[in-house]
């Protein structure tokens, strides 16, 4: 059992993401879901839950926080990762090798012991979670799905009591969101004790046991999922939430006005280490058009990105700018990427210093817009590594429209966005299109792409398999690109 009892926390030098006065029991056996707006301390109820408060994180904490009766405070970290195994929204944090195999088998290794079962955990594991085509494989060539796939399963192979797990499905195609809703629902066949912090609720509402909202660092409400279901739509987007039913979601469409077309991927194709991932890509673009990216983890949707930007050279084919041939640099000068992992891409020491980082003569006015309209003059004079995942995202995503570039790239914009920052999101790519910007947004997010796309791109198997326009005529084909049924 884990229980806060009047739990208050604030991390030190830092006004958001804390605890006010903060009750709450969780059973043996039960699966809790955690949901609010980013920053109101959905994650920091996890890192008292596993102990990386007050071990590792700092700040003034009050109150009491127990597992199986014992103060978290006063239990060593490895005997606390031995009964709470967790998973965080980035994996590539809690990865300690370079191959998928000994990263499965990293936490059991630790525990000293023999050879022999670490062998059969490791096949069990990759077994019972359909992963076996993951084994051997060097982690850096993983997709950022397949990574939070390891993640889980590291956590998995340890056999732990309770399982934390922050963001799970950020990163994953609805394929694999549907596999984590049956790894959840294994384990809570199991018995095991699941706390879930998501923006994601739909894959949830038929394994939690009890919705939790919070609000500013407090808990406003609790409910059951039938209870939760029963809010009215509006009020859930008020409250800065998701979807919790994907087929009620339908598409708008992105009118794109009649003009030249200047931009042309011809017979584009792509390689790694002289493998084909991505053959004979064809498309003719013209501006402001938002262009979404879809198909399964590992399909080549991040590769073809980069190769848009210039940033990945092993490919033949042609990239057209008004019937120019453009290479690699020059790709690079018009062109800007927001990258899935954005954290590779932060370099100031403020957020109004990162939004205008590396730009020449920046536009001030346009700086101070960009963050207002995106939720981030709040945090300005905050450092961009202390922010949430999702405020992260907003801040690179400002960078986009201030660098005034004419083709952008979006690698999964959304992951860990609440309803309010993804509408942002969205209001900011439409200015982008009303701009005559060329957009491409690589995306799992069935949700943005009803709001700000003008067509889809599906790859699967090493080609382009169908390019749909989105609109309403459209709505049942493109639940299928998202496998909603």
């Amino acid at each position: 059992m884990i229980k806060l009892s009047n739990v208050s926390f604030s991390y030190q030098g830092q006004e958001s993401g804390g605890l006010h006065d903060v009750s709450l029991t969780i059973q043996d056996g039960e699966c809790v879901l955690l949901c609010g707006r980013s920053g109101c301390g959905k994650t920091t109820i996890t890192r008292l839950a596993n102990g990386l408060i007050p071990h590792f994180y700092q700040g003034n904490l009050e109150g009491s926080i127990t597992v199986d009766g014992k103060n978290i405070c006063d239990i060593p970290m490895y005997q606390i990762a031995e009964q709470v195994g967790s998973v965080f929204q980035n994996p590539r944090t809690q990865f300690f090798n370079v191959d998928t195999d000994s990263e499965i088998a990293f936490g059991i290794e630790n525990e000293a012991r023999p050879p022999a079962e670490l062998i059969r955990r490791i096949e069990q594991t990759t077994k019972e979670l359909h992963i076996q085509n993951l084994r051997g494989r060097n982690i850096f060539e993983l997709s950022g799905g397949e990574k939070q796939k390891i993640a889980f399963a590291s956590v998995y192979a340890m056999n732990p009591d309770i399982y934390l797990l922050d963001e799970p499905s950020s990163n994953l195609d609805m394929t694999a969101i549907s596999e984590l809703r049956e790894h959840l629902k294994l384990i809570k066949e199991q018995g095991k004790t699941i706390l879930i912090a998501e923006h994601r609720l739909y894959y949830l509402m038929d394994l939690a046991d009890r919705i939790v909202y919070l609000e500013e660092g407090r808990i406003t409400g609790v409910f059951t999922p039938a209870e939760f279901r029963k809010l009215p739509h509006n009020q859930r987007e008020q409250m800065g939430l998701r979807a919790v039913d994907l087929k009620e979601e339908h598409p708008v469409g992105l009118t794109v006005a009649a003009c030249p077309q200047i931009f042309e991927v011809k017979n584009v194709s792509l390689y790694y280490k002289k493998r084909m991932i991505l053959e004979k890509i064809s498309l003719n673009l013209k501006p402001g058009e938002v262009i979404g990216v879809v198909g399964h983890n590992g399909a080549g949707k991040t590769t073809f990105s980069r190769a848009l930007c210039g940033l990945y050279k092993e490919c033949a084919g042609q990239f057209l700018w008004n019937g120019k041939q453009q290479k690699s640099k020059d790709r690079l000068k018009f062109s800007y990427m927001v990258m899935q992992d954005v954290n590779y891409q932060l370099f100031a020491e403020s957020v109004a210093a990162e939004c205008s980082f590396g730009i020449k003569h920046p536009n001030q006015d346009l700086v101070e817009q960009t963050m207002d309209d995106l939720g981030l003059l709040p945090f300005r004079e905050r450092h961009p590594n202390t922010l949430s995942g999702g405020q992260k995202q907003r801040v690179a995503m400002a960078v986009s429209m201030i660098c005034n570039k004419e083709l952008l790239v979006f690698d999964e914009p959304t992951s860990g966005l609440d309803f309010d920052s993804m509408a942002q999101a969205a209001d900011l790519i439409k200015k982008l299109a009303a701009m005559g910007k060329i957009i491409f947004i690589v995306t799992h997010d069935y949700e943005f792409v009803c709001r700000t796309c003008s067509r889809v791109l599906h790859f699967d198997e090493g080609e382009m398999l169908e390019d749909v326009p989105v609109c309403e005529k459209q709505g049942d084909k493109l639940k299928e690109l998202f496998y909603i049924k």
